[in-house]
């Protein structure tokens, strides 16, 4: 059988969720060509003869910018089978099936695909337990191609990624992860991870990005997996994604990750409104993000981190406190600018549809935007984001600590107050103090 598999985006880098069911079904005898989007173009003559094309939408952006593309491949090729696999094929099934997809598969999907490809339809339960095996990496575009990451001096390194655990035991109210693995989470094995990452190092990989929505949702496998990269890849670095509350709770594990080459960590962080983290479920509070930074500080670790900065129940005050806070400790540089422009996604499923005020503000789903549309009570707040996201998106070549004092110049003219412009240096080498990625969305 011919197999195609596309990726669209996945945050500027080589897809995994690609190249692992690449290995399960070339493993299994199939015929497979993978693309991704991102980076390359596909022909209509290159899908014309596949007799199954296989989607991979890991988040809302993928999704969104494959409609279009499930289009052309159903007109092209009418006979083949198409099917969508990933966290948001789960969360968008009805959606998908409206646009000729006649199969919807989730995140863990590798052998569905394979009996799909062998008997034409999937034989394993929605969220199987799968025996992981070494992605196949071969056919997608080098990694030079992809999103690097620009050190301080000037220099860039090459970046590969990959998953050491699928899923999360956390259960976010907002998270698009939670209506599908509600709390569970699956364990890559080490020496699987390993053998991924050497071939991305022998690809030319200087540093690797962990997927994982959180990496310490296994601790101990987490520090097995950055030791045997101390010993096996000595100048490997990399960075990995770890909740708020596990950065104190395994806070013993921190001067590891210093030890073992952790450029930063990236931590969703999300509000410093203790009253909208508790709407969200975060599992931490204004004062463990403050404990959490300077556990980072104290082990020498850059912590990078996130926010939803618009919410229903953000107001101007606590927007600007939200700043205030960042800047007081130190980590106004260490954020993305486009965070600060980051508005709530109400996606299909999600467990924010459970808050009755979430309920009453919402419209109804937007099959375009794939949400749920809000509008804030306050007209300033809504007018903000847009203003923050335009100068986020635009002002490429401005350092992010005048990026930061435009974006609190905005919050204080939306709200009619006056704002001491913060002191910065006009000429700056490079954008930021610290490593970053040079495609930095978060969504």
């Amino acid at each position: 059988m011919k197999v195609v598999l596309v990726s669209t985006y996945d945050l500027g880098r080589q897809p995994f969720g690609v190249a692992s069911p690449a290995a399960w079904l070339r493993r299994a005898g199939a015929d497979v060509q993978a693309f991704d989007l991102s980076r390359q173009k596909v022909s209509d003559a290159e899908i014309a003869n596949a007799d199954l094309i296989a989607f991979y939408l890991p988040m809302h952006t993928a999704t969104r910018l494959s409609l279009p593309v499930i289009a052309r491949v159903r007109a092209a090729n009418p006979t083949a089978t198409i099917c969508a696999y990933g966290l948001y094929a789960s969360l968008n099934e009805e959606l998908l099936s409206q646009h000729g997809v006649s199969i919807v598969l989730g995140p863990e999907a590798e052998a569905d695909l394979v009996a799909i490809a062998s008997a034409g339809e999937a034989a394993v339960g929605r969220l199987p337990r799968l025996q992981f095996i070494q992605p196949d990496r071969s056919g997608l575009p080098s990694l030079d191609r992809y999103a690097s990451l620009q050190m301080p001096d000037g220099s860039r390194k090459t970046v590969g990624a990959t998953d050491a655990t699928r899923g999360c035991k956390h259960r976010c109210r907002h998270c698009p992860i939670v209506p599908v693995y509600n709390g569970e989470f699956r364990v890559v094995p080490v020496d699987v991870v390993l053998a991924d990452i050497r071939a991305q190092v022998e690809q030319g990989a200087t540093h690797i990005t962990f997927g994982d929505p959180d990496f310490f949702n296994g601790p101990t496998h987490a520090r097995r997996i950055v030791e045997s990269l101390e010993r096996d890849f000595p100048g490997l670095t990399y960075d990995a994604i770890i909740k708020v509350e596990h950065l104190l709770k395994h806070r013993e594990l921190l001067p590891v990750l210093a030890r073992t080459g952790c450029l930063f960590i990236t931590s969703a962080v999300e509000s410093v409104d203790d009253a909208v983290l508790a709407k969200l479920e975060k599992g931490h509070t204004r004062a463990d993000f403050m404990a959490a930074a300077a556990s980072c500080s104290d082990a020498g670790l850059t912590l990078v981190p996130t926010f939803v900065a618009f919410t229903p129940w953000t107001t101007l005050d606590g927007y600007i406190d939200l700043l205030n806070v960042v800047d007081g400790l130190g980590l106004a540089a260490n954020v993305a600018p486009v965070q600060w422009s980051i508005r709530l996604l109400v996606t299909w499923e999600s467990r924010l549809l459970e808050l009755g005020e979430i309920r009453d503000s919402i419209g109804p789903f937007d099959a375009k935007t794939l949400t749920y549309p809000w509008k804030h009570r306050d007209p300033r707040v809504d007018a903000l984001q847009p203003q923050v996201m335009a100068l986020a998106g635009v002002q490429l070549t401005r350092s992010r600590e005048e990026l930061f004092a435009a974006v609190r110049e905005l919050a204080h003219v939306a709200r009619g107050t006056a704002v001491t412009p913060r002191p910065f240096d006009l000429v700056l080498p490079s954008r930021s103090a610290i490593p970053y990625m040079n495609e930095p969305w978060y969504c």
